[in-house]
């Protein structure tokens, strides 16, 4: 069996048509959509990801204002520049690049995020709106698989969906957001990590298989219902090679699978870009 291919691009290119015109309809009533970053200490990588963050806003008519602080900020400092953009009116989205140095408390200053500005959505006033069902800034990734699956057809309505891993960014707000009631979710949800032994009797009578461990190669085809649908979304680095979850080889097994590159990375994305203009609309 070859397994179809999901892949997220053609998915994150209709998100970001409608967040286009959305973005230019808002800019037509005199809102100029904006996502404000903030970037502390010098990290290639992380300063990378800004570059590319603020050229996508440019293309698709989101401001992107920024602050780069320098390695020694102190948690005061960083406070300061996340309530001054909480408090400017011209900014709708604020995004705290991730990670920041040690001696600084990410958690505390997520804290100190306007909720209705926060893009990731994992301030956790907006987890808990997640958790009872109220509408608000959904984590960007979670959202990003639920809208792949969605796109690419696949059933979700009634199914067995198991996720493996249960992290804050990912696990346990995808397992809330499938389980919720409505045509793209409404799944019978499991979630299992790699603290159970036998994690894999979970994984091999899952009818939809999320990898969200963040362990490369953690996921092999014994560990696959043939005929499954696979979503990898749990990867790690090394250097700039990107490393997933599910072995490639485990596309001689499932029914359908996500790419090992271009997969769920630009869904995420275009979420983030899906929640700006939201917030913007919101702030009209």
């Amino acid at each position: 069996m070859t397994a179809r291919p999901l892949p997220g691009g053609p998915v994150a290119d209709r998100v970001l048509t409608d967040v286009t015109a959305r973005a230019r309809a808002l800019r037509a009533r005199g809102v100029a959509p904006s996502l404000a970053t903030i970037l502390v200490g010098d990290d290639d990588a992380s300063a990378g990801y800004i570059r590319i963050k603020q050229r996508q806003a440019a293309g698709l008519g989101i401001d992107s204002p920024h602050a780069h602080l320098p390695p020694d900020t102190t948690q005061d400092q960083l406070v300061g520049v996340i309530r001054g953009f909480n408090d400017d009116p011209a900014v709708h989205g604020l995004l705290i690049q991730y990670p920041i140095p040690r001696h600084l408390d990410y958690d505390a200053a997520l804290a100190e995020l306007d909720p209705a500005m926060d893009v990731d959505g994992m301030h956790p006033v907006n987890m808990g709106r997640l958790a009872v069902g109220l509408p608000g800034p959904l984590p960007c990734t979670p959202a990003g698989i639920e809208e792949l699956l969605a796109y690419h057809e696949i059933p979700i309505a009634g199914r067995e969906v198991v996720i493996l891993g249960r992290g804050a960014t990912l696990g346990r707000p995808l397992a809330m957001l499938l389980a919720q009631k409505r045509p793209t979710a409404d799944a019978a949800v499991t979630v299992v990590h790699t603290g159970v032994p036998d994690w894999e009797r979970y994984t091999r009578r899952a009818e939809i298989l999320i990898a969200a461990a963040g362990v490369p190669g953690i996921i092999q085809p014994h560990h696959v219902r043939p005929g499954a649908t696979v979503v990898g979304g749990g990867v790690r680095y090394k250097g700039r090679r990107l490393l997933p979850d599910v072995d490639e080889s485990c596309a001689e097994v499932a029914g359908a699978i996500t790419p090992r590159v271009g997969g769920v990375g630009p869904t995420t994305v275009a979420m983030l870009f899906r929640n700006v203009v939201a917030a913007a609309d919101r702030a009209r």
